[in-house]
């Protein structure tokens, strides 16, 4: 089947996705309802095939990993979706099955996360796919969740389990299991940590929690250790961290144990879009509550403290872990 033109494309694949606002995709802008009594939240990501997602998986998990990324950004300073902006570079080769695919994907992650699709554009691109997605949200009017706003004394949260992107990652790389610790590893376990890395789960559910109890927040996309020291330096704070204390999912944890130089990219590794945040243990109890009723769970890892350094992450046997680099850098 031929590539649709421009107009075509946009008609087949992307207009029946838009919300009223949205103008049928026939106009060069969108209109917000207004919302009396919120503030508007927007966050931008842009993927590239080859940095952020494999050339040849599928297009409806690349579709909703470029959508939830963003979800993930809104999680975290408390918002509820509101909808977003698509853009796309395509390359000549892209297919209109590889569009009908990810235009699936995109359907069905917008009405699951209630976050429709308002317009965008679409360009022709010489080199690799890339996909910008602007989501929006809402958050009660001085509600927001900044990054800036740890104080000393905070617990340090995260959601879920560290590392599995990064090991999935790994793994994709290794498509032959040429290390060791890769060899060894059971099929389920290897199926759980590619799907981790594939489709990451934003944690919209938390965004009462964060908004009743969080000093600060941020999602956790280019590695914990980095995104941790980003968040603490805004207010002059450090943290110690046990690496013991990081929850790890069951497979992550058996290989760790196997081959305990894993803990460094599971610490430094990108694409968790797990959140972290910083609730004054007054608060640590009820927030804990709220994240078991929203069915995430959390788990405190360190508490903030005074001091210009980076957090200082510690094995079982009290010894500072060196990372070679800290977190995932594009430059």
């Amino acid at each position: 089947m031929p590539r649709p033109s421009e107009d075509e494309l946009i008609a087949t694949f992307f207009a029946p996705l838009a919300a009223p606002g949205g103008l049928g995709l026939r106009d060069d802008a969108a209109i917000l309802p207004e919302m009396p009594g919120q503030d508007i939240v927007a966050t931008t990501d842009m993927l590239a095939a080859g940095v952020h997602f494999f050339p040849d998986d599928p297009p409806g998990a690349v579709a909703r990993k470029a959508l939830r990324v963003n979800l993930s950004d809104l999680a975290a300073k408390g918002a509820e979706p509101r909808g977003f902006l698509l853009g796309l570079a395509l390359p000549e080769d892209l297919t209109a099955d590889w569009l009908a695919g990810f235009a699936q994907g995109l359907r069905e992650d917008a009405a699951a996360y209630k976050c429709p699709l308002l317009g965008g554009d679409t360009v022709k691109s010489p080199g690799p796919l890339v996909i910008s997605i602007t989501a929006l949200g809402a958050v009660p009017e001085q509600k927001l969740v900044p990054r800036k706003g740890v104080a000393a004394g905070d617990l340090l949260y995260v959601s879920g389990t560290i590392g599995d992107a990064a090991l999935g990652l790994k793994l994709r790389l290794d498509p032959v299991r040429s290390e060791p610790w890769a060899k060894r590893i059971s099929q389920a376990d290897a199926a759980y940590l590619a799907e981790r890395y594939l489709l990451p789960q934003p944690r919209l559910c938390l965004r009462e929690a964060l908004r009743a109890h969080a000093h600060a927040a941020m999602d956790i996309s280019d590695g914990l250790a980095g995104d941790l020291e980003k968040m603490l330096k805004l207010t002059g704070m450090t943290a110690r961290i046990m690496a013991a204390d990081i929850p790890l999912s069951s497979a992550a944890l058996r290989l760790v144990q196997r081959s305990p130089l894993l803990l460094e990219p599971i610490l430094t590794g990108g694409d968790d879009y797990e959140l972290i945040c910083a609730v004054p243990p007054s608060e640590s109890e009820a927030f804990e509550t709220k994240a078991k009723a929203a069915g995430v769970p959390v788990r405190a890892v360190g508490t903030a403290e005074q001091g210009e350094i980076p957090p200082v992450f510690k094995d079982r046997e009290g010894r500072a872990l060196i990372f070679a680099r800290p977190s995932f850098r594009h430059f």
